[in-house]
């Protein structure tokens, strides 16, 4: 819009109608003496269901361009909206299907981590065949699922923040997506069962390099690949000792 202005009478104009203008004070965006800016022009509650809709559409534009990424993709969205809550999970086992019932623990970008009572269990995206919520559990919003910051860790994020976030598991799952690869080998000396295409393996971990999991039994060192991998399950000393007494003929 042409005013027939020069600048500096434009701003002098404008100041002295700020200067008229009759000032209130925000109540969601201004506390004390700082204030945030709004996250748009319309109500917080619009904003958030319009973000999530826009979230949702984004993915199947996604998905629709790269249907090879699709299961891995819907997945992934999937399990962020159910962090710590409770999942059901068919999965591939040879040529049966499993059932699986378990926590939400840790989302990557090629797996989840679900536990229970008695195991931890990953679950590479291609040995899923189903992902639901549980009949007969409530299922909440994820909007409550997020990490808390004090005003200490956001001092530390600020300054320190790759020391910061290797630190907590927490924080590692929030700012970064994992692989099967990186997150097991996090887990070396840990004793697993390892459900993979061409039979089980039990063992201790000892490396994951170049997409290929190493273990270590007795005498017996499997190398298996991650691609055939369907599950890995965290072993418990007395199942551990149930297997070795197996092997050895106790």
């Amino acid at each position: 819009m042409k005013t027939g202005l020069r600048h500096d009478e434009y701003v002098k104009k404008l100041l002295e109608q700020r200067k008229k203008e009759e000032r209130k004070k925000d109540p969601i965006h201004e506390s004390g003496v700082t204030f945030t800016s709004p996250a748009g022009s319309t109500s917080t509650e619009e904003i958030r269901v319009f973000n999530e809709y826009m979230e949702q559409a984004n993915l199947f534009k996604i998905t629709n361009a790269a249907p090879e990424q699709r299961k891995s993709l819907m997945l992934k969205r999937f399990f962020k909206m159910k962090r710590n809550q409770q999942v059901e999970i068919y999965s591939e086992n040879g040529e049966n299907t499993n059932y699986t019932l378990g926590k939400v623990t840790a989302i990557g970008r090629d797996f989840v981590m679900v536990t229970n009572l008695k195991d931890r269990i990953w679950f590479p995206y291609h040995s899923i065949i189903s992902a639901n919520v549980p009949s007969g559990i409530p299922n909440y919003s994820n909007s409550h699922q997020s990490y808390i910051f004090d005003n200490d860790l956001k001092k530390k994020l600020l300054h320190h923040f790759g020391q910061t976030v290797s630190k907590r598991d927490a924080l590692i799952q929030q700012f970064y997506e994992e692989t099967l690869n990186t997150n097991l080998k996090t887990w070396k000396g840990a004793w697993v069962k390892v459900f993979a295409k061409d039979g089980i393996y039990s063992g201790q971990i000892r490396d994951v390099q170049d997409h290929i999991l190493y273990l270590s039994s007795m005498n017996k060192k499997p190398e298996i690949e991650l691609k055939h991998i369907h599950s890995v399950n965290s072993l418990r000393f007395f199942s551990f000792l149930t297997i070795f007494s197996k092997k050895i003929g106790m």
